[in-house]
């Protein structure tokens, strides 16, 4: 074990929540150390590929925004929540287009950052309006490459391949236990994601998560004292690919279904809304394949069919060019014939429970992005985890900072 090292603000976790807390809590003035389990790269937010909603649309606004996440939520999210998730969710597109994210644009002229109307927007599941903005169907990657970016740029310490082990805290602050490392700091923001990807495995399903998604930070915090709601609530994605074996697990985007892309079961009928909330979608697709109205793949999973061939080469080329070349590079052109799809385990609703700064029920520990819950109550749109975690991320670094030189 290292001797100790102290900081101002110690972040668990490097993908988009904790990076963003990191370069905010910086900003803000503090020292910072981020640990985290593996390299700073390995992340679910990097896999993420739909996109990222924000309602710069002349026909949308925050409001409806929020009324969209609580209808889809089930009337289960906090509202105080909601509301700062869709308030904020035009700054943080600005913030990351500061950092060097550059968001699809409908034309090359598309204009200075934030005019309206020059980005991209498709409509996702359960919206009222289109609002996602895309980087092609790598939106994931973009961002945390410009949050990391910014990271790497700064004063912070990184502590790689240092999982979480143990949290104390103490008089003045916290103490960690990192890998081999013995960190010190005022306040803590946890920012380490859910735990699909070992419930997928328990249950012997497919996850689209990282390896690394498996929930001992939420363990530890709640051993600590922290609150959480919603913690028995994992979401579907209803879109996972089902064939090739190479691509079982895959998270089709489900910017396929705003391009045109229809479910359909085996007599090849639509049996549900596409462009439904994902938990409602995926349960039909449950349901359809219960009726035996589904498809089999040729290792006899369960599955049915995704219609991409009604998707047109424009629109796949500017927005699915990642999903094009890895379903041609396995043989299948998407474009051409139909895809398998089922649906995987993707994401962990609920988690700490945390106020509007992100701040846990234990003052100076801090939540954001996927560990933390009420932001979605029961119910994830899609697009709506990478606005929390730089939403809730910068509010988490900047209300840490503050509380450490307070």
């Amino acid at each position: 074990m290292t001797g100790s090292q102290s900081f101002d603000v110690l972040v668990i976790g490097s993908g988009a929540s904790g990076l963003a807390a990191a370069v905010s809590a910086e900003s803000a003035g503090a020292r910072v150390g981020l640990a985290t389990k593996g390299s700073i790269q390995a992340c679910n937010s990097a896999k993420a590929q739909g996109g990222i909603q924000a309602s710069f649309g002349d026909d949308d606004s925050p409001e409806q925004h929020a009324a969209d996440v609580f209808k889809s939520s089930h009337d289960s999210a906090d509202m105080r929540l909601v509301e700062v998730l869709t308030g904020d969710a035009r700054s943080a597109i600005h913030w990351l287009e500061e950092l060097g994210v550059e968001f699809t644009r409908d034309s090359a002229d598309g204009g200075p950052s934030g005019r309206r109307g020059g980005y991209r927007l498709a409509r996702c599941g359960g919206a009222s309006a289109k609002r996602l903005l895309q980087v092609g169907d790598r939106t994931g990657h973009a961002i945390t490459k410009g949050l990391r970016d910014a990271f790497e740029a700064g004063s912070g310490t990184l502590f790689a391949n240092s999982p979480l082990t143990a949290l104390e805290q103490r008089t003045n602050g916290w103490r960690a236990t990192c890998g081999e490392h013995e960190l010190d700091a005022a306040t803590v923001v946890l920012a380490a994601g859910g735990r699909c990807f070992k419930v997928a495995q328990e249950r012997g399903e497919l996850s689209t998560n990282h390896p690394n998604a498996t929930g001992e930070v939420t363990r530890i915090a709640l051993e600590v004292g922290a609150e959480a709601r919603d913690l028995d609530e994992l979401q579907y994605h209803p879109n996972g690919g089902a064939w090739p074996e190479t691509m079982q697990g895959y998270s089709i985007p489900e910017t396929t279904r705003a391009y045109g892309a229809v479910l359909l079961n085996a007599d090849g009928e639509e049996f549900t809304d596409s462009l439904g909330p994902r938990d409602v979608v995926s349960q039909a697709i449950f349901d359809e394949v219960a009726k035996g109205k589904g498809v089999e793949t040729e290792d006899g999973r369960p599955a049915v069919y995704l219609d991409t061939t009604r998707i047109s080469q424009a629109d796949a080329e500017v927005s699915l060019p990642y999903m094009l070349r890895r379903y041609r590079g396995a043989g299948i052109d998407p474009l051409q014939e139909k895809i398998f799809t089922y649906p995987v385990l993707h994401y962990q609703n609920g988690g700490l429970t945390i106020d509007t700064d992100s701040q846990t029920t234990i003052e100076g520990l801090y939540a954001c992005g996927e560990i933390a819950g009420g932001t979605h109550g029961r119910n994830r749109m899609m697009g709506n985890s990478l606005l929390e975690c730089c939403v809730f991320g910068r509010r988490a670094g900047k209300a840490a900072a503050e509380k450490a030189s307070a």
